[in-house]
């Protein structure tokens, strides 16, 4: 069956096959393996001289088995060759490519008169690929002359400037979805139970010790009153735990411990803990904070703004805690 599939066709189709099985198993990242690995490069080279060394010995293999055959066998021989019709046309437009043009055996035949230096010339005649391809360059320039050079259309570095604003306009969107990718700018209150109960773990694995389990306040400040040493808020809770608190004094940064959705999520958490009542309640520190909009008459409205504020998320805490 293997004279029925030309070598030109066989050849490629088992290569790409070898290389798309090692791209699939192989975990290279964003880019192709044999780009991401030399060695695999280096490899699919080895493995293609090897196709190829591989049909040379069949085709020589081939040859010799020919000759060796009588001449009825040599009629059986190249018939059986000849039975690929599915193939016809496939050669035929190979064989219209190619064109016709002299062997080497007959090159005397073609040589022009004039020489220089010993230097002659053939007159052989162009590959119909090589002329076809000859034209269609020709046409591409006339196109893209008239189109960039003519009709001032957006050329390379102004389609840049447009798919660059694009890429950008579609990574904000992505990250207003996309909970792992916050930052202090992008971060906003979680309040659903799943991110609440999350924030509830990492806050008892890594804050009770210094502000407490109802978050009253320890070593720590306390959590429930609108004091705030470095600004209240989602925003400056968050990056309070990402980049640590005061210098020599304050809390160490969380950011090489924490992910960025996990320090939403106990941000979050804490934030929760306004307007509760601990049991052994810390006295209040730093300076009343005020969510941006709101209006400050006295402590009194302000506590009712935090309180307001912070509603949805103490409502969903109780939920989790009394689930717990």
């Amino acid at each position: 069956m293997r004279h029925l599939i030309p070598s030109y066709i066989r050849v490629p189709v088992i290569f790409f096959a070898i290389a798309g099985l090692i791209e699939y198993f192989v975990d290279s990242g964003d880019q192709p393996a044999f780009i991401e690995q030399p060695i695999i490069l280096l490899f699919l080279v080895l493995v293609l001289l090897v196709l190829i060394g591989i049909e040379g010995i069949v085709s020589s293999m081939d040859n010799i088995l020919f000759q060796s055959l009588d001449e009825k066998g040599k009629e059986r021989y190249l018939a059986s060759r000849t039975k690929a019709p599915q193939f016809e046309k496939v050669n035929a437009l190979y064989a219209k490519l190619v064109g016709k043009h002299k062997p080497i055996e007959e090159e005397s035949e073609i040589i022009l008169d004039h020489n220089y230096d010993g230097i002659k010339e053939l007159d052989n005649n162009l590959p119909p690929w090589w002329v076809y391809s000859f034209y269609i360059s020709i046409v591409f320039a006339v196109i893209y002359m008239v189109r960039y050079h003519v009709l001032n259309a957006d050329d390379q570095f102004v389609e840049y400037e447009i798919e660059y604003a694009e890429a950008n306009a579609a990574i904000e969107e992505y990250k207003k979805t996309a909970k792992g990718l916050v930052d202090f700018n992008t971060v906003e209150l979680l309040t659903e139970t799943a991110d609440l109960n999350a924030g509830q773990k990492v806050f008892e694995a890594n804050c009770v010790a210094c502000h407490k389990a109802d978050g009253g306040g320890g070593i720590g400040p306390n959590l429930t009153d609108n004091h705030w040493i470095l600004g209240g808020g989602i925003k400056n809770v968050f990056k309070t735990i990402s980049e640590g608190g005061r210098d020599g004094k304050g809390m160490v940064s969380w950011k090489s411990e924490l992910k960025p959705l996990q320090m939403a999520q106990v941000a979050s958490y804490v934030l929760s803990f306004q307007g509760t009542t601990p049991a052994e309640p810390k006295a209040a520190e730093g300076d009343i904070w005020v969510e941006e909009g709101a209006v400050n008459t006295n402590t009194e409205a302000t506590q009712d703004n935090s309180d307001t504020t912070t509603e949805e998320v103490t409502e969903a805490v109780e939920n989790v805690v009394s689930n717990n």
